[in-house]
C-alpha cells in the first residue's frame, strides 16, 4: 500500500503548491529516483536505442533523463485534475485538428479514440470530456483497491467514464453502438493474445482490441495525442479517422483483417514515439531479444 499513501501525498501538494514549484519538486524527486532506479534506466537505455540506432549513446542518454523529469511532471498534472476547468483548457491546450473528430462522430457509429503511452494520455482523456464529448476510456484494474479507486475517482472527476479492462468487451461494443467515444491505449499489449507486427523494426505484439472493435462495428479510429509543449502548455494533436468497413465475421483471414487495421495506425505510433521520445514514458522492456 504504500504506492497509495506516495499518491495521496503527491495530490495533496501538487493541489496546494502553484504549478510551477510542482514541476520543480517533481523533477528533482525524479533525479533522485533515476540516481537509484538501475533497472529503469537500463530498460529506456534499450528501448531508445531500438528506436535510435544511429544515434550516440550520449544522445540516447539526454532523451532518457528528460523523460524521466516529463513523466513527473505528468503526475503533476494528473494529481491536480481536480483544478482543472474549461477556463485552464482553453487557456493551456491548443487543439489541432478537432473536427476529425467531429466528422467521425458523423457517422454514426462511435469512434474509437487511439493514442498511445505518450504525452498526458490522461489529461487528453480529461479535456475531451470537458469539451463535451461523451467518453469512456477501458484501464487495467490495479491489484490495490485504494490504489484503484484513486485512478478511476480522479479520471471520473473530469467526466471521464472508466471500463474496466477484465470485463471491457461488452461495455465498449455497448459505447460505440451508442455513438460515443471509446479511448483505447494500443502500443502495449497486456494479454500475451496479441497480433504479432515490426515495431521499430522488431517484432512486438499489438493489442487487438482498437482493430478488433472497428471491425465489429464500423467505428472510425481516431489517432489522437496530447504532447507537452517547451513552455509545458499543450497541444492536442488528433489525426484523419482511419476508416474500417466491418467485418461480421473473422473466421477467414481475422488475423490478417486485424493486421491491416493495426498497420496503418503502427506508422502514426512510430512518427509521434520518433518525434517526441522523451514523451513516451515505457519503463518496461518494449522488445522482446
Amino acid at each position: 500500500m504504500g504506492d497509495y499513501v506516495l499518491y495521496r501525498i503527491g495530490k495533496f501538494i501538487a493541489m496546494h503548491i502553484p504549478l510551477k514549484l510542482a514541476y520543480k519538486l517533481a523533477i528533482f524527486f525524479s533525479d533522485v529516483h533515476f540516481i537509484f532506479a538501475n533497472k529503469d534506466r537500463a530498460t529506456v537505455l534499450g528501448n531508445l536505442k531500438v528506436i535510435f540506432p544511429e544515434k550516440s549513446v550520449r544522445e540516447i542518454r539526454r532523451i532518457r533523463i528528460r523523460m524521466f523529469r516529463n513523466f513527473a511532471k505528468y503526475l503533476v498534472d494528473f494529481f491536480r485534475f481536480e483544478k482543472l476547468t474549461k477556463e485552464e483548457v482553453a487557456k493551456n491546450v491548443k487543439v489541432l485538428n478537432r473536427h476529425y473528430l467531429d466528422q467521425a462522430l458523423a457517422r454514426n457509429k462511435g469512434v474509437i479514440v487511439l493514442s498511445a503511452h505518450i504525452g498526458n494520455w490522461e489529461l487528453g482523456g480529461a479535456v475531451v470530456a470537458l469539451a463535451g464529448y461523451p467518453i469512456w476510456v477501458v484501464a487495467m484494474t490495479h491489484k490495490y483497491k485504494k490504489v484503484n479507486d484513486f485512478f478511476v475517482n480522479q479520471r471520473k472527476n473530469k467526466g471521464i467514464n472508466v471500463i474496466p479492462m477484465e470485463r471491457a468487451v461488452k461495455q465498449c461494443l455497448t459505447v460505440l453502438n451508442e455513438n460515443k467515444l471509446l479511448g483505447l491505449i494500443g502500443d502495449r499489449d497486456f494479454t500475451e493474445r496479441g497480433i504479432t507486427e515490426d515495431f521499430f523494426g522488431k517484432p512486438m505484439l499489438f493489442p487487438v482490441g482498437p482493430a478488433g472493435f472497428a471491425l465489429k462495428t464500423g467505428a472510425a479510429i481516431v489517432p489522437t495525442f496530447i504532447v507537452r509543449n517547451p513552455d509545458d502548455n499543450f497541444t492536442l494533436m488528433i489525426e484523419k479517422p482511419i476508416i474500417v468497413e466491418p467485418s461480421i465475421s473473422n473466421k477467414n483471414g481475422g488475423d490478417e483483417k486485424l493486421r491491416k487495421v493495426i498497420s496503418q495506425y503502427k506508422i502514426i505510433f512510430e512518427e509521434y514515439i520518433r518525434k517526441y521520445p522523451d514523451q513516451w514514458y515505457m519503463f518496461r522492456k518494449f522488445w522482446k531479444d
